[in-house]
């Protein structure tokens, strides 16, 4: 398991340092063929690749069909979103196999004139790859622990959890609803008008701070339809002001910070108004790790018992909190724990 552990962290760090300064949904691509690209790499060593086999099946990677952004955003927002890491991975373990089965290389599917990723898909730009790999990402990953909501709104939607009891009362005098947030979520997941589904709910940032407003929380079932059919949800909607904050998307891109801020303030009818309410950093950022932790083992614990018996579940839960013992424990044994008895 120590071998596989390695491999998320190497996996996460190509995908992860590759994201930074290559923005792939400005040009309509998701980023979902980086979690193709890093899986193809990694299946390639793991299944016994030599670095030349690694470097013929990534060219593949690269040249390969990529996704575009459109079913992560109205009108066509769709269950793609929650299955598409996991058809990239498996398209990846596929251009292993045929790299080791010698398939050969492109060797500059990248960077050749007119046919090559840059040119066709990238606008001529070259990709950046802004650090060195290392656990840089890993290290930095976001959990996501307090809410089931895209991540740009996370901080949101704390912040709309903490106005919950001062406007329950009074959503009838609320005038207006000031959202101040970064730049990406503004691209992302600002969405007015009507929203299709719950794929296009939780992508919405004025959805996502309308339901912990009304309801004090935030479910998955928040987004389905019976809920979503509540006329309050809308009208908050509909009186909600987007802004940018330069701090909040300067500091969203800082590589010491990568905070994700959001701050909420609801201005009511008679002129008077909420404080504003900020939160910079989402309760499964790194600067927040004391609080998350916890939490987030209590998270696996409740999922575990949701598909194991109770022995089976805890045996998982106590080999994971183990890391000399988990390390040590052969993957086919590991595997085979999680097979309902």
């Amino acid at each position: 398991m120590r071998d596989v552990l390695t491999a998320m962290i190497q996996a996460h760090e190509i995908q992860g340092v590759l994201a930074l300064e290559n923005s792939f949904n400005r040009v309509g691509l998701d980023h979902v063929l980086l979690v193709k690209v890093a899986s193809t790499a990694v299946a390639t060593k793991l299944l016994g690749g030599t670095r030349e086999q690694i470097i013929n099946a990534l060219s593949h990677a690269w040249i390969d069909g990529q996704s575009l952004r459109t079913y992560r955003h109205a009108p066509n927002a769709g269950q793609r979103k929650s299955w598409a890491a996991g058809d990239a991975t498996s398209r990846a373990v596929r251009l292993a196999l045929l790299a080791l089965n010698g398939e050969p290389g492109l060797p500059s599917a990248l960077t050749v004139p007119k046919w090559g990723f840059h040119d066709v898909l990238f606008k001529g730009n070259a990709l950046k790859r802004p650090r060195p790999y290392g656990s840089y990402v890993m290290e930095n990953v976001l959990f996501k622990i307090a809410f089931p909501a895209e991540f740009h709104a996370q901080t949101a939607a704390e912040c709309a959890m903490k106005l919950h009891p001062l406007v329950k009362d009074r959503l009838d005098a609320i005038d207006r609803i000031v959202l101040t947030t970064q730049e990406s979520a503004i691209r992302i997941i600002s969405k007015t008008g009507p929203l299709h589904n719950p794929a296009d709910r939780d992508h919405s940032l004025q959805y996502i701070v309308a339901i912990p407003l009304i309801f004090g929380t935030l479910t998955a079932d928040h987004y389905e339809d019976k809920i979503a059919l509540d006329p309050r949800i809308d009208a908050l909607r509909a009186k909600m002001q987007v802004v940018e904050d330069p701090r909040y998307t300067r500091e969203y891109l800082e590589a010491d910070k990568r905070s994700i801020a959001n701050a909420v303030q609801v201005f009511f009818k008679d002129g008077t108004s909420t404080a504003k309410i900020e939160v910079e950093y989402p309760l499964g950022h790194r600067r927040r790790r004391g609080e998350g932790v916890p939490l987030l083992v209590k998270k696996f614990e409740e999922n575990l018992a949701t598909r194991l018996k109770p022995a089976q579940a805890n045996a998982i839960l106590e080999l994971c909190q183990d890391r000399q013992r988990l390390e040590a424990t052969p993957v086919d044994a590991f595997m085979a724990m999680w097979i309902p008895a």
